[in-house]
């Protein structure tokens, strides 16, 4: 859920870019980019608009004063005021429907039915496509006898949300008596139940990407489930798995990462744990929502959507996710709620997707939406409080007039109680009990859902922490006489633990971003309460400066030290809550507060400083990460409510650390392949994806670029050893699917191809490792020079030999081909790569497809 002011949202829709990736005819040298505000397409003069014609080739909208007719392709309407010459494409008519409220809504609804999209097949029969699974077939059967008995308000009902700050929760459905469905509670966030109170806060997806431990993903999915079944939410608004494009942008943390394969995993066993609990999981953002400002992006070709952005979405629907929601910008000049071509052509047909597709809040644009493949407007009303709605009876009005089928509302309907059906809601299911707009209401009954999560999340909190070095055995601490602790970031908040609204402020220990992403913490460990605790048992005395600008307190806590720990941050989150000036998206990644400043402070004066950093994504550290004064760094990352305990545990080795970069820290923010987009007010901003599928450690292995932590890269107290590979078996055989579905092909996803080696502990100390599988595609494949395919996390006892073994599919040997629309094992030899980190490679193979 986006929860914006509704003057952030009327800049959104004021402020649109527009995007265009290579289909509906457009080849991508033909492909043009556009985008233009309300306000210059007022001022437009007649010859620039002339001029904007050939550029851009716009034909209409308010304001226009340029040709209307095209030399090529048909004159085709994009809003209100946009109009542009597509080739191969048909008008939509515009037909303006009045009609008056259902009496179960809440809204009402006197509003055009608009359209700013053509459509070419609607959503595909649920029934036409391949391999769905036997819980979802289950479901329908449940679903299509329901929806039997229902009429069209009641379908149509199903998709409409009641509107902004109406029913208990962030987004809010009605309920249908005649089928006894209580209606859907829909409930943020990806770290835990939001607008509540006695949950737990999670670490953010981007710590526990940081694990490699599919196992600790799956219970944390599992244990947040349960947290929001116990609060009576049907839908949980997460995973999301955006991926870390720009390094820089805002909501990184709440993804997995810079690369596909790892997001797919995280994205897969997060939603396989929240819907083991009885409780919906949604897929969010779709897609190419990788910054905040204008939450726009554009794909340059559909390769490239494909083999990064849409991967972790296919791998959510292996999971059965019960719904995704699409998101705020434009593709191809249709907003990503609308767009036939991701929704019905991608997410429905290729990928089989047998749920509903909800729209971020008030990125619902037209009702016409629905042939495109929106199934659910959210919260319902077309801006906040305004009372209309593009759903409701104005979809009921364009289904009686035929713009819309009733075989595409009732599938509407049945995808939405199918995935009801499908967690099991329809028994049992506890009513909501808690009031996400007013804390003091009566309503509110303070279920306490935490459990023993705390236990879970300070084990997270130590397999994700990432030791970057680590001289001299700096770490682990062994009971040091002294300590001083500098940093703001080591105590607690001045305003306390949930005292920024949606945690907007970078004040005490960074345990999340903010924005909708977030929840309220039950508590919140600071690293000096933990720290100080583990010092009384080794009586080990504490000094502590926790001011990050007071530099001469900080070198009078770190003089004369065993050991100075110094905790710096970098904060960021949605676009809707500007921080220190940053809104939304990182301004750069320099650590906040003169961070460098405070490191380089203490540093000069104890030769045993540990720096620690609690960051959303990578920030630059050369001026002092070869300083001989630091001994040791520690990246703590997000960790939600256990954050000093977690730490504590792998300063003291309690935990010996095996958390792994699930991004590349680089030694300048221009050694990244993409940039957060900014412009100024009114200009128009396309979003290039030039670097195509170059980003993270695939642009810097490309570019020969060094980085100072490669992705993947992370230290141990002990030492292992690699040998012994062995690749056994063939893609060769097999009969293949093709059609709606095949994206989901056994012949595709089965093993064909197993990876065996063993892992040493060549140390004296019991840990784990985090073996990592790469493919090199033959050249002509035009991939990257390395591809994370697996990975796992291996406990090795001191001394121990452990053999490993990994599988690959022929998805794994696959990209996508433009040409024939469908995944394709990539022929020749292709090199397989064991390594410790995407550039610690320590055993190489080959095999021929």
């Amino acid at each position: 859920m986006e929860r914006l002011p509704q003057i952030i949202r009327i800049a959104f829709l004021a402020g649109r870019l527009q995007i265009q990736p290579g289909y509906c005819g457009i080849s991508e040298g033909a492909s043009k980019v556009m985008s233009l505000r309300r306000a210059i397409l007022l001022a437009i003069g007649v010859q620039q608009a002339a001029a904007q014609a050939i550029l851009w080739g716009q034909c209409g909208g308010q304001g226009w004063t340029g040709p209307t007719t095209c030399s090529q392709g048909v004159c085709t309407y994009m809003n209100a005021y946009y109009s542009q010459c597509i080739p191969g494409t048909t008008t939509v008519s515009t037909t303006t429907v009045s009609s008056t409220t259902s009496k179960s809504s809440s809204v009402s609804t006197t509003t055009p039915v608009s359209s700013s999209t053509s459509t070419t097949s609607g959503a595909a029969p649920s029934g036409t496509i391949l391999n769905i699974s036997p819980q979802w077939a289950a479901a329908y059967t449940k679903a299509k006898a329901a929806v039997a008995k229902l009429s069209l308000q009641d379908k149509v009902n199903l998709g409409t949300g009641v509107g902004w700050e109406v029913g208990h929760c962030v987004g809010n459905t009605p309920a249908i008596s005649s089928i006894s469905f209580p209606g859907l509670c829909l409930e943020d966030s990806p770290v835990g139940v939001r607008d509540t109170d006695l949950n737990s806060v999670f670490p953010a997806a981007i710590n526990v990407a940081a694990t490699f431990n599919r196992t600790l993903m799956n219970q944390r999915g599992s244990a947040m489930g349960a947290e929001f079944k116990g609060k009576g939410v049907h839908a949980a608004l997460g995973p999301m798995m955006n991926l870390m494009r720009a390094p820089a942008a805002g909501r990184n943390w709440e993804g997995f990462g810079g690369d596909p394969y790892l997001s797919g995993e995280g994205a897969f066993q997060t939603i396989n744990g929240i819907q083991s609990a009885g409780v919906q999981a949604t897929a969010k953002h779709y897609i190419n929502n990788e910054q905040e400002h204008f939450r726009e992006t554009i794909l340059k070709n559909y390769s490239t959507q494909h083999e990064l952005y849409s991967l972790p979405f296919l791998r959510s629907v292996q999971a059965n996710v019960a719904s995704v929601m699409c998101s705020y910008n434009q593709i191809n000049s249709s907003f990503a709620c609308e767009n036939d071509k991701t929704l019905n052509g991608i997410l429905k047909t290729e990928m089989g997707f047998q749920g509903y597709v909800m729209s971020d809040w008030w990125a619902t644009h037209s009702t016409l939406s629905v042939n495109a493949g929106l199934d659910m407007t959210m919260p319902g009303d077309i801006s906040s409080n305004s009372g209309t709605t593009y759903f409701g009876a104005n979809l009921t009005a364009a289904v009686n007039s035929g713009q819309i089928s009733q075989a595409r509302i009732t599938d509407l309907a049945t995808r939405i109680l199918a995935a009801w059906y499908l967690v099991g809601q329809d028994s049992g299911f506890p009513a909501v009990n808690f009031d996400a707009w007013n804390a003091g209401s009566s309503f509110n009954q303070h279920v306490n859902v935490q459990g023993n999560h705390g236990t879970l999340i300070r084990q997270i909190d130590a397999a994700s922490t990432v030791l970057l070095k680590n001289t001299g055995g700096a770490l682990p601490l062994k009971a040091p006489a002294t300590i001083g602790i500098i940093g703001n970031g080591a105590g607690n908040s001045s305003r306390g633990i949930n005292g920024y609204s949606d945690r907007g402020g970078n004040d005490g220990v960074l345990g999340m971003g903010w924005g909708s992403g977030t929840a309220n913490f039950p508590y919140l460990i600071a690293p000096l309460d933990a720290i100080r605790t583990r010092s009384a048992t080794d009586k080990s005395v504490v000094t502590a400066s926790t001011s990050d600008t007071d530099l001469n307190a900080a070198r009078t806590a770190a003089t004369g030290k065993t050991v100075a720990l110094v905790f710096i941050t970098a904060d960021s989150g949605e676009g809707y809550i500007t921080v220190e000036g940053n809104a939304g998206d990182r301004n750069n990644l320099a650590a906040w507060h003169s961070g460098d400043a405070l490191v380089a402070a203490v540093a000069a004066v104890n030769k045993n400083t540990i720096v620690v950093v609690n960051s959303v994504g990578p920030i630059t550290m050369e001026s002092w990460i070869t300083n001989p004064n630091i001994t040791a760094v520690v990246w703590s990352g997000i960790p939600g409510q256990e954050a000093g305990n977690g730490l504590v545990d792998v300063l003291y080795g309690a935990y010996n650390p095996s958390g792994r970069l699930p991004y590349t820290i680089g030694k300048s923010i221009s050694d990244y392949s993409a940039q957060v987009t900014t412009n100024q007010a009114g200009s128009i901003t396309p979003i290039n994806y030039s670097e195509g599928i170059f980003i993270d450690y695939r642009h810097f292995d490309q570019a020969a670029i060094a980085p100072r932590f490669e992705f993947g890269f992370g230290l141990s107290y002990t030492t292992f050893g690699y040998s012994g590979l062995t690749i056994s078996g063939s893609t060769s055989g097999g009969t293949r699917q093709s059609g709606p579905g095949s994206s989901l092909d056994p012949w595709l996803h089965n093993p064909v191809v197993t990876v065996t080696f063993s892992i040493q502990n060549t140390g004296t100390l019991d840990g784990n490792e985090v073996p990592q599988l790469y493919l090199t595609f033959p050249t002509a494949a035009q991939m990257a020079p390395k591809n994370l395919k697996g990975f796992d996390s291996v406990f090795v006892g001191a001394g121990k030999t452990v053999s490993v073994s990994m599988s690959l599919s022929r998805f794994d040997f696959s990209t996508w081909n433009v040409a024939t629309q469908r995944w394709e094992v990539i022929t020749g030899s292709t090199t397989i790569s064991i390594g410790a980190s995407s550039r610690d490679i320590r055993l190489t193979g080959t095999i021929t497809n």
